[in-house]
């Protein structure tokens, strides 16, 4: 078979997928291959932890070769990487999404936690591997940028608050740390199935929690110098 033949073939299978409605699979992988590993790889962090967790699986569970993450992917560090910037990006989207709808500083410190708590009950895996699973010494330069961004979302909430009198002048950071720590925590409590309720009265008993730490740290005591 001369060239000329063989590339008559190729435009024949090409034309005759296109008339079929099928893609053909080369040309789905190139295009989508980084996005399905990365759904594949959430779906197997679910299902299997992280201890079965490997590329190759990953591979195979998305129908491509083992060798095909490595196009985008340097190892499985860099994997859970890109999948803990694409949770902080979600979570950023999220918490602004909820702080829409805030009439105040205060009110919008409120629905951010709520924003966090609802994202941490949609994306689970995607918090644990923000949190757990990334090595801090491998997270990519994407992935912290994602996360600075995460965080000060809640830092210019703490400072809008302070602004308007509700929190006292103080490093903000402290502020932001406490409400993150706070609600983090709440929020794995939440996953984790460990809270006497459901879905919808965890959003709610929220309320009560950022009501409290609003009113702990308007009389904050005096602790050490400013964060750095």
């Amino acid at each position: 078979m001369n060239s000329m033949t063989l590339r008559s073939n190729v435009v024949s299978v090409n034309i005759l997928c296109y008339k079929r409605g099928v893609q053909p699979k080369s040309s789905y992988h190139h295009e989508h291959l980084k996005q399905d590993l990365l759904k594949t790889a959430v779906r197997l962090i679910a299902e299997v932890g992280p201890e079965a967790f490997t590329l190759r699986e990953v591979a195979r569970r998305t129908g491509v070769s083992h060798n095909a993450p490595y196009r985008h992917f340097q190892d499985k560090s860099d994997l859970l990487s890109a999948i803990a910037a694409q949770g902080f990006e979600r979570l950023t989207a999220l918490m602004h999404r909820a702080m829409s709808d805030g009439r105040n500083a205060e009110d919008r410190l409120r629905l951010c936690g709520r924003g966090y708590v609802e994202f941490s009950l949609r994306w689970p895996q995607h918090l644990r591997v923000m949190f757990d699973l990334t090595e801090p010494e491998k997270i990519s330069p994407e992935s912290k940028r994602a996360g600075d961004r995460a965080f000060q979302t809640l830092l210019d909430c703490i400072i809008a608050m302070q602004a308007e009198g509700g929190l006292p002048p103080r490093d903000p950071r402290t502020f932001a740390i406490i409400a993150w720590s706070s609600v983090h925590g709440f929020a794995k409590l939440a996953i984790a199935g460990r809270l006497p309720f459901d879905r919808s009265q965890a959003l709610d008993f929220l309320n009560l929690i950022t009501a409290a730490l609003k009113e702990g740290m308007r009389h904050l005591p005096d602790g050490p110098a400013p964060l750095r």
